[in-house]
């Protein structure tokens, strides 16, 4: 066995070392992990350049509330949840026997308003008789003062200081005569300006009554209506939603019974105001619907809001406090769906559902073509 000595084994101990070629698996992994990082840079770079993308969207929607206009006691129910309904079906029922009563009772009141119209249509009858036989009258009262008044004159010309053909008694009992019929005439013009007075009278309480009976068949109508309310109706097609009645229960004017939800619904998503500078109407949405995983729809922008979400808060956010601290606004953008995959999913989509939506903004050039 060999041994070196002290002097060798310095010289040993000086001379390099060989280095150690590199393991060929690391070099392949971080080729592999420079090449991922690049591509996925590359990736992010294209996508903030060509789309804009928010996880703070929801399915809307019509949610009509359908409210009772009178009050009343439900006696039928005839929807279920979730039940599909048409426009103009009903829905409910209240108890008409407090509406039926009023209307019964406006109907007799027109019926007895009619009955006076009758008696006040035979009054004027009679009062326009007894005009015509006032006119008759001062006709024959006429007729006799031109007799008495020709009497009068006859037997002027013959009782004179010349000739005394008749005595002075028959020419005062002459002239009495004419006075006596002139006195008639005059009360038969007034009697005859009575029964005109009569007849306006009789005419004007016959037009009131009339009047009134028009009064009543407007309350007659309206009660008719209040009566028909007591049917509550689908005011548009769609499905009930929150049904809040029962039988036996009493509701009141504007007391939400069901919601009926239409199916044409759309997407509201909430960008941030940095993400609308390149958005337009027209362009192209993917749209995720968190319920329906692996199902990509595909949408249009309709309609940007005409103001941020904080505009319509309850309370909005008052900037002019000293505390002031800026926060990236949000802005709703109405996205539409193609009709045809609405149908497909059968309401399936409902509003409330949350969503996905990425806007290509890259179709700027088609959505400008297309104008």
């Amino acid at each position: 066995m060999s041994q070196h000595n002290p002097a060798e084994q310095k010289v040993l101990s000086a001379v390099p070392a060989a280095a150690t070629p590199p393991n060929r698996r690391v070099l392949v992994i971080a080729g592999l992990i420079t090449l991922a990082a690049l591509v996925a840079g590359g990736r992010m770079w294209y996508r903030s350049h060509h789309y804009v993308e928010t996880e703070n969207a929801y399915v809307a929607g019509h949610v009509h509330p359908v409210s009772a206009r009178i009050a009343g006691v439900v006696t039928k129910v005839l929807v279920d949840d979730n039940q599909l309904v048409k426009a103009g079906d009903v829905i409910a029922e209240l108890d008409p026997f407090d509406q039926q009563v009023k209307v019964e009772q406006i109907q007799a009141q027109i019926a007895s308003v009619q009955q006076q119209i009758l008696q006040a249509d035979a009054q004027v009858a009679q009062v326009n008789a007894q005009a015509s036989a006032a006119a008759a009258q001062i006709a024959q009262s006429q007729a006799n003062l031109v007799r008495a008044s020709q009497d009068a004159e006859r037997y002027g010309q013959l009782y004179t200081s010349q000739m005394k053909a008749v005595s002075k008694a028959e020419l005062d009992a002459a002239n009495a005569a004419r006075a006596a019929a002139t006195a008639d005439v005059a009360a038969r013009k007034d009697s005859a300006v009575a029964a005109k007075a009569q007849i306006g009278a009789a005419t004007s309480a016959r037009e009131v009554l009339k009047a009134q009976v028009k009064v009543l068949q407007v309350q007659l109508k309206d009660a008719q209506q209040q009566l028909a309310y007591n049917r509550v109706v689908a005011p548009v097609t769609g499905r009930v939603g929150k049904r809040n009645l029962e039988v036996g229960q009493r509701v009141q004017p504007g007391q939400q019974l069901v919601a009926l939800v239409q199916d044409n619904v759309w997407i509201t998503a909430n960008f941030k105001e940095t993400q609308l500078a390149d958005m337009r109407v027209g362009q192209e949405v993917a749209l995720t619907i968190d319920a329906l995983p692996g199902k990509e729809l595909v949408g249009r922008v309709d309609s940007f809001s005409p103001a941020s979400g904080a505009q319509f808060a309850l309370l909005p956010a008052d900037n002019a406090t000293g505390n002031f601290t800026k926060i990236v606004q949000r802005v709703p953008v109405k996205i539409t769906l193609k009709p045809e995959d609405l149908k497909a999913l059968d309401g399936r989509l409902v509003p409330g559902m949350s969503a996905i939506a990425e806007v290509s903004i890259a179709s700027n050039a088609k959505v400008a073509n297309a104008k």
